[in-house]
């Protein structure tokens, strides 16, 4: 939660000219609603089904950059999915997620004692997370595009150079 998944996933495609697509914004969308008001007129088993569903439909349809909701790592089919895919953890600790969001958003899962509350996710996520990952990529004090070229970097991928279609291995600045 607030590691930048959308911000990070939209440039990323941009860098690497392919489409990109946020399984949350595929749920709001068919729903007509946001994610926070499912929890609450919902619950959270209701939810994470329809993540599920949202991220087997997204990784079977999209060929691009995917940014995947922060619990939808907790089906263990939707690990079994990802494996062997270039999967990057975004990271963060809690001063960071504090900067970020203020833990007093609509964030339903942080709705009491958000600082404790964002560990306790994250305890309990962190190995599943590292679990699927190729990379990690620590996002604290860094700015998106950072992040973006960090994950670029770390995943071994190749941008597109604007107006040029072919993939060309990012060079090291000097």
């Amino acid at each position: 939660m607030g590691s930048g998944k959308s911000t990070v996933g939209e440039l990323l495609a941009g860098l690497l000219g392919v489409g990109f697509r946020d399984t949350d914004a595929d749920i709001v969308a068919a729903q007509g609603r946001e994610i926070a008001d499912i929890f609450v007129d919902e619950g959270e088993p209701y939810f994470r089904e329809l993540e599920r569903a949202a991220v087997r439909a997204a990784l079977a349809e999209h060929t691009g950059v995917l940014a995947l909701g922060g619990g939808a790592i907790l089906d263990e089919g939707t690990r079994e999915l990802l494996a062997g895919l270039p999967v990057a953890y975004l990271s963060m600790d809690v001063e960071e997620a504090v900067r970020r969001v203020g833990l007093n958003t609509a964030r339903p899962l942080l709705a009491v004692n958000p600082r404790r509350s964002w560990r306790e996710l994250m305890d309990a996520r962190r190995h599943l997370y590292t679990e699927v990952a190729r990379v990690v990529v620590a996002t604290d004090d860094r700015t998106p595009d950072e992040v973006a070229r960090a994950v670029l970097d770390a995943l071994e991928l190749k941008t597109v150079i604007p107006g040029d279609e072919t993939p060309e291995p990012r060079q090291e600045k000097k």
